[in-house]
Protein backbone atom coordinates (compact mmCIF):
# COMPACT_ATOMS: atom_id res chain seq x y z
CA UNK A 1 0.00 0.00 0.00
CA UNK A 2 1.28 3.70 -1.22
CA UNK A 3 0.61 6.87 0.48
CA UNK A 4 -1.13 8.32 -3.04
CA UNK A 5 -0.75 12.11 -1.73
CA UNK A 6 3.58 11.27 -2.02
CA UNK A 7 2.62 10.75 -6.06
CA UNK A 8 3.77 13.31 -8.22
CA UNK A 9 1.44 12.07 -10.48
CA UNK A 10 -1.88 12.73 -8.15
CA UNK A 11 -0.64 15.85 -6.83
CA UNK A 12 -0.52 17.10 -10.08
CA UNK A 13 -4.15 15.80 -11.31
CA UNK A 14 -5.33 17.07 -7.77
CA UNK A 15 -3.80 20.55 -8.56
CA UNK A 16 -5.43 19.77 -12.32
CA UNK A 17 -8.94 18.91 -10.93
CA UNK A 18 -8.62 22.59 -8.49
CA UNK A 19 -7.91 24.25 -12.02
CA UNK A 20 -10.86 22.84 -13.88
CA UNK A 21 -13.37 23.55 -11.03
CA UNK A 22 -12.79 26.84 -11.30
CA UNK A 23 -12.94 26.84 -15.13
CA UNK A 24 -15.83 25.23 -14.70
CA UNK A 25 -17.52 27.55 -12.43
CA UNK A 26 -18.21 30.02 -15.13
CA UNK A 27 -20.52 27.93 -17.63
CA UNK A 28 -23.73 28.09 -17.72
CA UNK A 29 -26.40 27.21 -15.65
CA UNK A 30 -28.05 25.11 -17.94
CA UNK A 31 -24.83 23.05 -18.37
CA UNK A 32 -24.43 22.22 -14.49
CA UNK A 33 -25.60 18.45 -14.93
CA UNK A 34 -24.53 18.72 -18.56
CA UNK A 35 -20.74 19.52 -19.44
CA UNK A 36 -20.12 20.81 -16.12
CA UNK A 37 -20.91 17.89 -14.30
CA UNK A 38 -19.06 15.44 -16.88
CA UNK A 39 -16.10 17.60 -16.99
CA UNK A 40 -15.77 18.12 -13.50
CA UNK A 41 -16.24 13.94 -13.12
CA UNK A 42 -13.83 12.82 -15.49
CA UNK A 43 -11.24 15.32 -13.89
CA UNK A 44 -11.92 14.18 -10.06
CA UNK A 45 -12.18 10.70 -11.28
CA UNK A 46 -8.51 10.69 -12.32
CA UNK A 47 -6.68 11.70 -8.86
CA UNK A 48 -9.57 9.11 -7.30
CA UNK A 49 -8.69 6.34 -8.99
CA UNK A 50 -4.87 6.67 -8.11
CA UNK A 51 -5.92 6.85 -4.60
CA UNK A 52 -7.53 4.10 -5.00
CA UNK A 53 -5.08 2.03 -6.49
CA UNK A 54 -2.72 2.71 -4.27
CA UNK A 55 -4.69 1.28 -1.46
CA UNK A 56 -5.18 -1.94 -3.22
CA UNK A 57 -2.75 -4.29 -2.77
CA UNK A 58 0.10 -5.19 -4.72
CA UNK A 59 0.79 -3.39 -8.38
CA UNK A 60 -0.94 -5.26 -10.69
CA UNK A 61 -4.06 -3.72 -9.16
CA UNK A 62 -2.71 -0.30 -9.01
CA UNK A 63 -1.66 -0.41 -12.50
CA UNK A 64 -4.87 -1.08 -13.63
CA UNK A 65 -6.34 2.01 -11.69
CA UNK A 66 -4.07 3.78 -12.93
CA UNK A 67 -5.30 3.05 -16.56
CA UNK A 68 -8.81 3.92 -15.44
CA UNK A 69 -7.50 7.71 -14.65
CA UNK A 70 -5.81 6.92 -18.07
CA UNK A 71 -9.01 6.65 -19.80
CA UNK A 72 -10.38 9.87 -17.50
CA UNK A 73 -7.80 12.01 -18.60
CA UNK A 74 -8.32 11.41 -22.03
CA UNK A 75 -12.76 11.46 -21.69
CA UNK A 76 -10.99 14.81 -19.84
CA UNK A 77 -9.24 16.54 -22.62
CA UNK A 78 -12.36 15.87 -24.60
CA UNK A 79 -14.31 17.69 -22.28
CA UNK A 80 -12.41 20.37 -22.65
CA UNK A 81 -12.04 20.80 -26.31
CA UNK A 82 -15.84 20.40 -26.35
CA UNK A 83 -15.72 23.50 -23.60
CA UNK A 84 -13.88 25.34 -26.07
CA UNK A 85 -15.01 24.84 -28.94
CA UNK A 86 -19.01 25.67 -27.37
CA UNK A 87 -17.26 29.00 -26.21
CA UNK A 88 -17.14 27.88 -22.91
CA UNK A 89 -14.09 28.65 -22.12
CA UNK A 90 -11.95 30.70 -24.06
CA UNK A 91 -8.37 29.52 -25.89
CA UNK A 92 -6.22 31.25 -23.16
CA UNK A 93 -7.83 28.98 -20.38
CA UNK A 94 -8.14 25.81 -22.48
CA UNK A 95 -4.44 25.88 -23.65
CA UNK A 96 -2.56 25.60 -19.81
CA UNK A 97 -5.64 22.81 -19.07
CA UNK A 98 -4.74 21.07 -22.08
CA UNK A 99 -1.08 20.97 -21.53
CA UNK A 100 -1.58 20.05 -17.70
CA UNK A 101 -3.59 16.93 -19.14
CA UNK A 102 -1.19 15.82 -21.72
CA UNK A 103 1.28 15.82 -18.81
CA UNK A 104 -0.62 14.18 -16.50
CA UNK A 105 -0.79 10.88 -19.02
CA UNK A 106 2.48 11.32 -19.50
CA UNK A 107 2.83 10.69 -16.26
CA UNK A 108 0.51 7.93 -15.84
CA UNK A 109 2.16 6.37 -18.93
CA UNK A 110 5.59 6.67 -16.97
CA UNK A 111 4.40 4.84 -14.31
CA UNK A 112 2.34 2.12 -15.82
CA UNK A 113 5.39 0.99 -17.56
CA UNK A 114 7.27 1.25 -14.71
CA UNK A 115 5.25 -1.04 -12.54
CA UNK A 116 4.92 -3.31 -15.40
CA UNK A 117 8.92 -3.37 -15.76
CA UNK A 118 9.08 -4.46 -11.98
CA UNK A 119 6.73 -7.59 -12.44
Amino acid sequence: MRDFKELKVWVKAHQLTLAVYRATSTFPATELYGLTSQTRRSCASIPANIAEGCGRSGDAELCRFLQIAMGSASELEYHLLLARDLNLIKLSEYQPLLENVVEVKRMLTSFIKKLKAQN
